[in-house]
């Protein structure tokens, strides 16, 4: 799998935002492991990208 781009770009949100919950998604996937991970190569900045934009995963910024 690779970076999901045409998704990337339709993403109409604060891509601060998101790359902050990528960043804590990447943490998380290191620490917990995922199948989807496995199957991806070992891809995980891909992988929690795809799972942010396809809303599997739900985040919000704290202040």
């Amino acid at each position: 799998m690779i970076l999901p781009l045409k998704e990337l770009i339709r993403e109409t949100g604060n891509m601060y935002i998101l790359t902050c919950a990528a960043i804590k998604r990447v943490l998380q996937l290191s620490v917990a492991g995922d199948e989807e991970v496995h199957k991806n190569h070992g891809k995980i900045v891909s992988v929690a990208i795809k799972q942010i934009l396809e809303k599997r995963i739900e985040y919000k910024l704290e202040e």
